[in-house]
């Protein structure tokens, strides 16, 4: 790269190379970011300033999601340095400096300006940020990592997944536990919503189950649906029991999503209550337990 930087220079008028020292860089966020244009005047006006902006919006929206307040910083610690390359490099290139006695330096560089992949340029700016201000020092991953963090939704998927893996495997890290894990199966992860992997749970749990696993409903159902349960009530009691077990269990798992879940619980929970009462005729439970499928069921789009 140095190489080939040299050759380039050669090929720069004395003008061009004295333009190019004079050039200044536009310094952001407090003196945080600066953008330098290794380039030719065209270049820089194009691509100098947003490239800037765009840097210190990441750095901004970091300052604020980890609720800190923008600091000065007397030399920029973030450094990124556009290139004059006119092929199609979409590579981001990223170099920690350091120096005795000063902040390390995290070092930016964008070959081709107009074809850099901006998700490696914003994962760069958000490691030079950690290193900078969180004394952090992540690579792409982890940059990754920390973002989806920092984001209720993402971090809610991160950790429904998480979830997930422990449900179907049992796979947990060194760091959690299985209490852990039933502690997160009780947990509004979004207040308000109801993710995709939320409402799979919920759904799994439209079921009837025993007091005790040998003792089946009228002798052989292990587990009956709310569907089935019309039908099996006669031949079992004890499905009332169970339908009046199942209406706090449906009230934990599915508050706390939103106006619209709300409705849902609610009218499975009218059906269990009418179910656990015993008196009114199938028909009429089957048309109430549409209702609450159909309120479900539009959750999903």
């Amino acid at each position: 790269m140095v190489f080939i930087a040299s050759i380039l220079l050669l090929a720069l008028t004395r003008a061009e190379i004295i333009d190019r020292m004079k050039a200044p860089p536009i310094t952001v966020v407090q003196g945080l970011v600066s953008v330098y244009g290794d380039c030719g005047k065209e270049r820089r006006r194009t691509f100098q300033q947003p490239i800037a902006m765009f840097a210190g919006d990441v750095c901004r929206d970091l300052y604020q999601k980890n609720s800190l307040k923008e600091s000065r910083f007397p030399e920029p610690c973030i450094v990124i340095h556009i290139g004059d390359s006119e092929g199609g490099e979409t590579n981001v290139v990223t170099h920690v400096s350091r120096r005795d006695g000063d902040k390390p330096r995290f070092k930016i560089l964008l070959p081709s300006p107009a074809h850099s992949d901006m998700d490696a340029l914003r994962l760069a700016v958000v490691r030079g940020f950690c290193l900078a201000v969180l004394d952090k020092e992540l690579d792409d991953a982890g940059a990754n990592a920390f973002c989806r963090s920092l984001d209720p939704v993402l971090r809610a998927e991160d950790d429904l997944a998480k979830l997930d893996a422990w449900r179907d495997e049992g796979a947990v890290d060194a760091e959690t536990s299985d209490e852990d894990m039933l502690k997160e199966m009780r947990k509004v992860h979004v207040p308000g919503r109801i993710l995709k992997s939320e409402l799979r749970s919920f759904a799994s749990r439209l079921y009837l189950l025993p007091g005790f696993h040998r003792h089946r409903f009228a002798g052989k159902y292990e587990c009956v649906s709310f569907r089935e349960a019309i039908g099996v009530r006669e031949e079992d009691p004890r499905i009332r029991l169970a339908a009046y077990r199942k209406i706090p269990e449906l009230i934990i798992h599915g508050g706390g999503h939103g106006e619209e879940m709300d409705a849902a619980v609610a009218a499975y929970c009218e059906f269990l209550n009418k179910l656990a009462i015993g008196t009114d005729e199938a028909r009429l439970l089957e048309a109430m337990l549409d209702v609450a499928d159909r309120k479900l069921k539009e959750l999903e789009k």
